[in-house]
């Protein structure tokens, strides 16, 4: 059997790796490694490997590497405790493949050591723009280490091979996220309201907002514009998702946690959800406010509207049903206001998502095992011109 080694370092990543991970898991020709990293193993964040231990998953291998600051250096030390980590894990674990996602810190340091490990990687959500977080160089230089990629969209897939990737090794086969929607039994609304604690009785909102990494020291000042544009609306009920391990995301989450004090009766947050009950959220939503990908990704599947903040997600491809404002408050007042309308409401009532149909593991795992069956895997990759004449 080969071995698939998958990578994870945060509760959302593991939401979207689900589909994937079940069905290598159940192939007969294939045996599932998994690897939790990051915020999985932090008290802070929720200490989220449980869920994945829960879903009856085995972790082969938790490496930790967060420290308790997020300041440049902090998260440039825990990329060096990531880097002296992994390279001993894959030596234990021999993987075949290595399947990574998306553009984080710590998934670059995961492929950077398999790089050097000879083992070929697997990236899916490469050839993406976001212009605002240092993601954005992060996701292109994993894709470079990468062997096999998977895009979400047909211009991203264009975008790797712009990048030089071999298009015999570049698939667009849509955002896995996409499957959890089109395959998961959704929590009732009164399940959910028991699960949380929290009534949907008027309009709900989800907010996520994530520190924008290429920015200097604005998490504060433009969460704080949020804040006060949300108090401005009347009959307005909040479920707040709090942020990644990013630089100055405590900042944001700490003013989370004062907000929820000042304003039990109309607002709730949590550390991680997990993705039924998030997913559940969404489909009874009123709308989703902030600057996360599934803002673009998955919420124009349930036809909600979706209040995009800044620049974070500036770059991707996005459907009608978003909403794009700048991180002031009277911007993003009349920006969640007009998503709130029954006249925008109606006007993307039937909008169509761009991230595919939700048919993405198979595809992943068909392409996978044909690479690993032949002999035609190289390391040493040949960069592919493209001809701009």
């Amino acid at each position: 059997m080969k071995k698939i080694c998958i990578v994870t370092g945060t509760r959302a990543e593991y939401g979207l790796l689900k589909p994937l991970i079940y069905r290598i898991c159940k192939d007969e020709e294939l045996k599932l490694q998994l690897i939790a990293t990051g915020m999985h193993l932090s008290p802070e964040f929720g200490l989220t490997y449980k869920e994945i231990e829960q879903d009856g998953y085995e972790i082969n291998e938790k490496i930790e590497i967060l420290l308790s600051a997020d300041t440049p250096i902090g998260i440039s030390k825990s990329m060096g405790l990531a880097m002296m980590s992994f390279t001993e894990s894959y030596e234990r674990l021999n993987p075949d493949m290595v399947v990574v996602l998306g553009d984080r810190y710590e998934i670059f340091c995961a492929t950077s050591c398999a790089m050097i490990s000879k083992i070929p990687v697997v990236h899916l959500h490469g050839g993406e723009a976001t212009e605002g977080a240092i993601d954005e160089a992060m996701r292109h230089a994993i894709t470079k280490m990468s062997y096999l990629h998977f895009t979400s969209t047909e211009q991203y897939r264009k975008r790797v091979i712009q990048l030089g990737e071999n298009p015999c090794r570049v698939f667009n086969v849509g955002a896995i996220g996409l499957e959890n929607i089109k395959n998961i039994k959704f929590l009732s609304k009164e399940e959910l309201e028991n699960s949380i604690g929290f009534e949907f009785n008027k309009k709900v909102v989800l907010v996520t907002f994530h520190p924008v990494t290429l920015e200097k020291k604005t998490s504060k000042e433009q969460f704080q514009h949020l804040l006060d544009a949300l108090s401005e609306i009347e009959n307005l009920k909040i479920i707040f998702t709090k942020a990644n391990a990013d630089e100055d995301g405590r900042i944001i989450n700490k003013m989370i946690d004062k907000y929820v004090e000042d304003n039990k009766e109309k607002s709730i947050s949590f550390i991680s959800m997990g993705s039924l009950r998030y997913l559940s959220a969404m489909k009874y939503a009123d709308g989703v406010i902030g600057n996360s990908s599934s803002g673009i990704i998955e919420a124009p599947e349930f036809n909600i509207p979706t209040v995009n903040i800044g620049d974070r997600q500036r770059g991707r491809v996005q459907a009608q049903s978003i909403i794009n404002c700048e991180p002031e408050k009277m911007d993003i007042l009349k920006s969640v206001q007009k998503a709130l309308s029954k006249e925008f409401r109606d006007e993307i009532r039937y909008v169509k998502g761009v991230y595919g149909d939700g048919n993405v593991s198979n595809k992943i795992i068909e392409e996978i095992k044909k690479h690993l069956s032949s002999s035609e895997i190289e390391i040493k990759k040949c960069f592919y011109d493209i001809n701009v004449d």
